[in-house]
């Protein structure tokens, strides 16, 4: 009972955009990723935000996931991300680490 579901309208046009390329001896592009833009944690976040954080962890005296993820409008695994990459490159020094 039931069956193979249908493919939506998007799915038959990418289905048949590949049978006309390898028809024709074509490739199909891969999309391309800005430069700019790092992923990070499955979204990606621009270079812009990453070094204003990295001038902002060298002159606070303290900086948080929390003050991060605020100021920038990110989630917080992604600014936890963001200060281990920070602390792998020297610029800033893990102090103390807790679940809370």
């Amino acid at each position: 009972m039931g069956g193979k579901k249908k493919p939506t309208l998007k799915q038959l046009e990418k289905q048949l955009m590949l049978k006309k390329l390898k028809a024709e001896g074509k490739r199909p592009k891969k999309p391309v990723v800005k430069e700019k833009e790092r992923k990070i944690g499955g979204l990606l976040v621009s270079e812009e935000i990453i070094n204003s954080i990295r001038k902002e962890a060298l002159r606070a005296r303290v900086i948080t996931p929390y003050t991060i993820a605020s100021k920038y409008q990110l989630r917080m695994s992604i600014a936890k991300r963001i200060l281990k990459m920070l602390e792998k490159e020297g610029v800033v020094k893990l102090v103390s680490r807790s679940r809370r």
